[in-house]
């Protein structure tokens, strides 16, 4: 006889009900006979919020994506909404990209938010994770949805939340919602409709969003560098084959090719591992067709758009993978340069990065005069800046993980008006006779040479949920006192939010330096040689994570690479990571 935790077994009778359908009951049964641990996956906790909304794998259960738990989710928001605007005609937008089930689980969420009687925006096709953000303050949402994993395997599919401000929720929020949510029972979701109101939209805001994106991501480049730049784009079978060859080419940037075989929108993702433009084989496709085409630029988005991967061509001709990091800082240097030179700068605006984003960024904005704040991993915590200190002017952020952001018409992450950006760089950069490749070199010769590294554990299911738990607990009882032969001088605990000075031995308040970081999962080691190394384990997938970023300004720029990389090699060594 197969054993079941009787807790566990408590959860997957609620879901035995009549409430629940025939074909759901069924799937749990053949969960107890015969997958005892994948009913035990399914069942021993809720899905949960993380640093990127809900995103969990489909199937039944508790702990899965399914018709009941966003149904749950949906309902508990439209009486959260209820109680928040009591005297407001209440509007909700809805999205959705490519995965599998995506567009009749939006159908679902439109369906419960009208039975509230709510009003309901819903895109009649897929759309990109921006377009979504865009929309809610476009339309005068209080609440906007977007049905989607991001780049998590083909099995996954999520669900984010923004508010009324077009950002992510964060606290206290998120917390009042979720605790909204458990205070139900899946009895109390209303699966029905009304389709008074639920409102189809497309085109209009289409229009809106791509001459937004172009107002935004436009800096004054020149239509004869524009015709001599030559580009290739994938959509990695997503959303963005929508949206950004369109905002190409109404900027007028006209030689853009397109890996045909990923241009289709496909929630199997057949032509790679991964969706995933920070894993370089998703970038493979289109490499190999710009070698072809002698492309100046590789770009290529995640399935919901808001991140975008680029490679670029180096003096020997071959093309390289920008790490976001490395995206990043030719973004941001790139946007400073030209708010300068338009005499824009007046020490009221400012750019924003994450704490496990590389420390290159807060040292260019000093050099600009510009003010640098820092977050939390995950978007929410740059766009809430921008709500946060409206007396200041958001120039662009973005974080390690392939995510920037262009002004504030939008508050997510968004590959469609970065992409045009970085071609509007390369442009120009290429019509005064550079590249990319030797802007971003000129950026390390004047403010030393930086390389950042990341290394992710997965460890799935409620095993690997304890082994993560464990590794942090080690990591924060037991601390490194010297890594790679350089000693720890200070050590970050934002779960506590102390720092330990640990040459004295002296806590220092993480919350006295001047941005108020929340309490996060999250453990930074700084070294006497500059390194950072930070741990901590991701919000919306089963894995851990080891951030590393190293630099030096006494090494040449022919080996500075070799040189960083050797240091990175230590650490991981010394870590025992690797």
């Amino acid at each position: 006889m197969i054993y079941v935790d009787p807790i566990i077994l408590d959860r997957v009778n609620v879901w035995l009900t009549p409430f629940f359908d025939n074909e759901t009951q069924q799937k749990i049964k053949d969960l107890i006979a015969f997958e005892p641990d994948t009913l035990e996956d399914s069942f021993y906790k809720n899905l949960e919020f993380g640093t990127g909304g809900m995103r969990g794998i489909m199937g039944v259960g508790d702990n899965r994506i399914n018709k009941y738990t966003l149904g749950k989710n949906t309902q508990g928001i439209s009486n959260y909404l209820k109680r928040q605007f009591p005297k407001k005609e209440i509007k909700v937008v809805i999205a959705y990209d490519c995965r599998h089930n995506s567009k009749e689980l939006a159908k679902l969420v439109a369906d419960v938010f009208s039975a509230n009687g709510i009003q309901v925006f819903l895109f009649s096709e897929l759309r990109p994770t921006p377009e979504l953000s865009f929309a809610v303050r476009h339309l005068n949402c209080q609440c906007g949805i977007v049905l989607t994993a991001s780049h998590n395997p083909p099995e996954y599919n999520g669900y984010k939340v923004y508010w009324e401000d077009g950002g992510q929720l964060v606290p206290p929020q998120d917390a009042e919602i979720i605790d909204e949510i458990n205070t139900l029972s899946y009895n109390e979701i209303l699966f029905k409709t009304n389709k008074e109101l639920i409102k189809f939209i497309d085109s209009d805001i289409d229009k809106a969003f791509a001459d937004a994106s172009i107002k935004y991501g436009s800096y004054n480049t020149s239509q004869q560098a524009k015709d001599d730049l030559n580009i290739v784009f994938t959509s990695l079978h997503g959303t963005s084959i929508t949206m950004v060859p369109r905002v190409l080419e109404q900027a007028g940037f006209k030689n853009v090719s397109l890996v045909e075989a990923q241009s289709q929108p496909d929630g199997d993702f057949p032509t790679v591992k991964s969706p995933n433009p920070e894993e370089p084989e998703a970038l493979q496709m289109a490499i190999d067709l710009a070698k072809k085409e002698n492309a100046d630029i590789v770009i290529g988005t995640d399935p919901d758009c808001d991140r975008l991967g680029v490679a670029i061509r180096n003096p020997d001709g071959e093309y390289s993978i920008l790490s976001g990091n490395q995206a990043m800082v030719l973004k941001t240097h790139f946007l400073l340069k030209q708010w300068q030179e338009q005499g824009r700068l007046n020490n009221k605006q400012f750019v924003a990065s994450t704490i496990v984003s590389t420390p290159l960024i807060r040292k260019i904005a000093s050099d600009f005069r510009v003010i640098y704040k820092e977050g939390l991993t995950g978007f929410k915590w740059i766009t809430k800046m921008i709500k946060d200190f409206p007396e200041l002017e958001f120039i662009g952020g973005g974080e390690e993980s392939f995510g920037y952001l262009v002004g504030d018409f939008v508050r997510d992450k968004d590959a469609v008006t970065a992409t045009l950006l970085v071609c509007e760089i390369a442009a120009q950069k290429k019509q005064s006779g550079g590249s990319l490749y030797l802007y971003l070199q000129s950026i390390f010769n004047q403010y030393g040479y930086y390389k950042e590294h990341l290394i992710s554990f997965v460890k799935k299911g409620k095993k690997g949920a304890d082994e993560i738990s464990e590794m942090m607990k080690s990591y924060r009882e037991n601390p490194f006192i010297e890594i790679a032969g350089s000693n720890v001088i200070r050590l970050e605990d934002y779960q506590k939010r102390v720092a330990k000075n640990m040459e004295t031995g002296n806590p220092i308040t993480v919350g006295t330096e001047k941005i108020d970081i929340p309490i996060s999962n999250v453990l930074i080691y700084y070294t006497e040689d500059g390194s950072k190394i930070a741990i901590r384990p991701s919000g919306t997938e089963p894995k851990i994570k080891f951030y590393i970023s190293v630099n030096s300004n006494s090494v040449d720029s022919v080996n500075a690479d070799d040189f960083l990389q050797k240091r990175i090699d230590r650490i991981i060594s010394s870590l025992k990571i690797g």
